[in-house]
């Protein structure tokens, strides 16, 4: 599960039931991700605000299946199998296995599939590699770029916050060696139209 103490569903109590209860998914099971924050209850809280906000909120714009993709992509650039395998679960349920697998192997080629995405999506992808690697300080031509391929300003917040959350939950999933034992991949808070709605489906 992890290289720290957790606290399993059935031995919470308190404020950490509360939220179990909340992102619990079948069968009363949490993901490893969420269960490595029970010993500090507040951060599984801000940790799934963060989330549900950022990826699966009713005012987003951009598809679910590009924020899945730049989550994907993020997790690949950061050797983050964890994040990889539940996202790529919940890419395929978006798009089917078929094209979630075309587009799969065109990110961990490197070779973002261009042909499979629209030219803003690309050039968000490629936006989401330079704000993951920093191999140099982005500038705001970098944003300037996205504007003029026909993204606006709030669906660049989108990418912008979708790949800082990916970086996120990849840190702390490989800084405490967070595994998949257990999980069932895929699942996520998908009632997009209740923001207090975290029950992972």
């Amino acid at each position: 599960m992890s290289w720290i103490k957790e606290i399993p569903y059935e031995q919470a109590v308190g404020s950490l039931k509360k939220l179990y209860k909340r992102v619990k998914g079948p069968d009363d099971n949490i993901d490893n991700i969420l269960m490595a924050h029970s010993l500090r209850p507040h951060t599984l809280q801000g940790h799934m605000s963060l989330y549900k906000n950022v990826l699966h909120h009713k005012d987003n714009e951009l598809p679910k299946w590009y924020l899945e993709t730049l989550g994907v992509y993020v997790s690949l650039l950061n050797l983050c199998d964890y994040c990889v395998d539940h996202h790529y679960a919940g890419l395929q349920r978006l798009l089917g296995e078929q094209e979630a697998a075309r587009i799969r192997a065109g990110l961990e080629q490197a070779d973002i599939p261009k042909d499979l995405l629209l030219p803003s999506y690309v050039l968000g992808l490629i936006y989401a590699r330079q704000l993951t690697q920093l191999k140099e300080p982005l500038i705001e031509q970098d944003v300037q770029v996205l504007r003029e391929a026909g993204l606006d300003d709030g669906q660049i917040l989108e990418i912008n916050q979708v790949v800082s959350y990916f970086n996120y939950a990849n840190r702390t999933v490989i800084g405490l060696g967070v595994t998949t034992a257990g999980d069932i991949l895929g699942l996520s808070p998908n009632d997009n139209a209740d923001e207090s709605n975290w029950q992972h489906q």
